[in-house]
C-alpha cells in the first residue's frame, strides 16, 4: 500500500500520493512513485515544494469531511486516558470523517468502526487509504445498537463512542470490554452527556468521569502576555469510564 505524503510550500500544502499528478496554482508537480520525505520537487514552472511525512495531525486537515471531526486535542485525551496502544482492540461508533479511527490506528489499534450513512462510510474507507491505515481499520456500514449482540463478548480493550445513541450503546458495554478494558463518549451537549454517565453507572462501571475540553491560545506581542481574547475554545464533553 503506497503512503501518501505532503507538498508544502508556504502556507500550501497538498496531500497526495506517489506517482500523482498535481495541478495547483504554481504549475504541475509529477510525484514520483519513489518519493521521499525531505526531498524537493519543482512545478513544470520551476517552482520548489518540499516533501513532507504525513503525520496524525495531518489527517484533521486533508481527510474529506462529512461532518465536523473530534478535533486533535481531544483524541489526545481519549488516547492518554484510555491508554491506546500497539495490539489493543478498538471498538469505535459514530465514523464520520474518521479522524479518530485513523488516529487511534496510527497509535497501534486494531479500530472496527460503525457509520449509518453508507456515502459516510464510503468516505472514511477513502480517508483510512489516505491515512495509510487501511488495513488497520474496519469500516462497518450500520447501526451499532443493532449489531452489540452479534459482537463476540470480551473482545475489545476500548470502545469510543461519537454518536447520538450512546447510552443505548453503554449498557452492553461491560459484556463487550475485557476487564480493565475503558469507554470514552465524547458528547456535544450537556443532556446527552448526562445520560452516558447515568448508562454507565447502570451498566456498573467503574471510575465513571466526566471532563469538559476546553483550551486557551496564548498571545504574545509588544504589549505582553496574555490569554487570546478569542471565543473559549470549548468543544465538548468526554465522558470515561472503566469495566472492572
Amino acid at each position: 500500500m503506497t503512503v501518501p505524503v505532503l507538498l508544502v510550500r508556504g502556507d500550501r500544502e497538498y496531500l497526495v500520493e506517489p506517482g500523482e499528478e498535481k495541478g495547483t496554482d504554481l504549475g504541475v508537480l509529477e510525484v514520483p512513485e519513489a518519493v521521499e520525505p525531505g526531498e524537493t520537487l519543482e512545478t513544470h514552472l520551476g517552482d520548489e515544494f518540499r516533501v513532507r511525512r504525513l503525520r496524525g495531525p495531518d489527517l484533521f486537515h486533508h481527510f474529506e469531511r462529512t461532518g465536523a471531526p473530534m478535533v486533535p486535542r481531544d483524541i489526545g485525551l481519549v488516547i492518554g486516558e484510555t491508554g491506546v496502544a500497539q495490539g489493543d482492540r478498538v471498538l469505535d461508533a459514530g465514523t464520520g470523517t474518521g479522524v479518530l479511527a485513523a488516529l487511534l490506528a496510527r497509535a497501534g489499534a486494531s479500530v472496527v468502526t460503525y457509520e449509518r450513512d453508507p456515502e459516510f462510510a464510503d468516505v472514511a474507507r477513502k480517508n483510512m487509504r489516505l491515512g495509510g491505515v487501511a488495513d488497520s481499520v474496519d469500516v462497518r456500514t450500520g447501526d451499532l445498537t443493532e449489531e452489540l449482540g452479534d459482537l463476540e463478548p470480551s473482545s475489545f480493550d476500548v470502545i469510543t463512542l461519537d454518536t447520538g445513541d450512546a447510552p443505548d450503546v453503554v449498557g452492553g458495554v461491560p459484556e463487550l470490554l475485557v476487564e480493565g478494558g475503558f469507554l470514552a463518549v465524547y458528547s456535544p451537549f450537556v443532556e446527552s452527556t448526562r445520560e452516558v454517565v447515568e448508562a454507565a453507572r447502570a451498566a456498573e462501571l467503574s471510575d465513571v468521569r466526566t471532563r469538559e475540553t476546553i483550551q486557551r491560545e496564548m498571545q504574545f506581542d509588544d504589549r505582553g502576555s496574555r490569554p487570546s481574547t478569542a471565543p473559549v475554545g470549548h468543544t465538548g464533553y468526554l465522558t470515561l469510564a472503566r469495566n472492572e
